[in-house]
């Protein structure tokens, strides 16, 4: 039962992303949308977090580049960059965006990647372990980084209260509704609906067990996102709030007001030696 459930889950994250329409939609939410805050203040957060690194760096679960693609143009000398996804239409995006810039492509699961033991100064995994067997993925992230390197991980906030909301309330509320919109003859693509995500987020604690068993030693985790609106509130609030945008520190808490945050960041370093046992069963490209 479990088995089958995981191979549902992972069946509805693989589709989100194999389309290349969804690949540029889900670009363009990071410059317009109801997601638009959470990427942002993410992307804020994850480059304060490499600020103090550099060298040989691999961003897993890359998505369409949007991190590679603002590294190559903030810090073109501070980072040799690989950019890894289980997406083939991903990569074609991360192939567009990067351009003539020198950035090595791989078509692969966090699971299952196919670079050598401590071959990264830095891995970033940024919204990428919540579509993922997360300890498989974990321990895969500590094998490839180089005893001493930084991890850099982001995970959704499954007890922020947007989420709670989100996912308990909100979210079988339009499934219902889009449910009732078929049986009254509503056009399909007039009904509202949800896909199913494979979204599997895990505690800030969890993760950072994780961490700790795959040999990396976690920092305090930081939060992102922080806001005290609720879903479909939180879509007018941010029609008429936008001073955000300028101040994306804002967003982001260490703080009381952390278990808002929709999202959590953790940095870790590798100790020790890297665990062997990876393989090389993916492709790789560069362009």
């Amino acid at each position: 039962m479990a088995r089958h459930l995981m191979g549902r889950r992972d069946e509805h994250a693989a589709a989100q992303y194999a389309d290349p329409g969804l690949v540029r939609g889900y670009a363009a939410a990071y410059e317009s949308g109801r997601a638009t805050r959470y990427f942002q203040s993410r992307l804020h957060l994850v480059d304060e977090a490499l600020r103090p690194a550099s060298g040989a760096l691999l961003d897993v679960g890359c998505g369409p580049g949007m991190l590679v693609r603002h590294l190559l143009d903030t810090r073109p000398a501070g980072f040799r960059i690989t950019a890894c996804d289980r997406s083939a239409a991903m990569i074609e995006a991360v192939a567009e965006r990067a351009g003539a810039d020198d950035v090595e492509l791989a078509v692969a699961r966090i699971e299952d990647m196919p670079f050598p033991d401590g071959a990264f100064d830095v891995v970033v995994a940024m919204g990428v372990l919540e579509y993922a067997r997360a300890r498989d993925g974990v321990r895969e992230l500590a094998r490839v980084l180089r005893p001493g390197g930084l991890a850099v991980v982001t995970m959704l906030n499954p007890l922020s209260p947007y989420r709670l909301v989100e996912w308990c309330l909100y979210w079988p509320f339009l499934r219902l509704l889009g449910k009732v919109e078929r049986l009254a003859g509503v056009p399909p693509g007039k009904r509202h609906t949800v896909p199913k995500s494979g979204i599997r987020a895990l505690p800030a604690a969890r993760l950072r067990r994780m961490l700790r068993g795959a040999g990396l030693e976690p920092a305090d985790p930081v939060y992102f996102d922080v806001t005290p609106f609720v879903p479909p509130l939180d879509k007018v609030f941010r029609r008429w709030r936008r001073e955000w945008r300028g101040h994306l520190d804002r967003t982001v808490s260490r703080g009381p007001g952390r278990w808002l945050g929709t999202g959590y960041l953790v940095t870790a370093r590798r100790s020790g030696r890297a665990p062997a046992g990876g393989t090389a069963s993916a492709t790789a490209r560069r362009v």
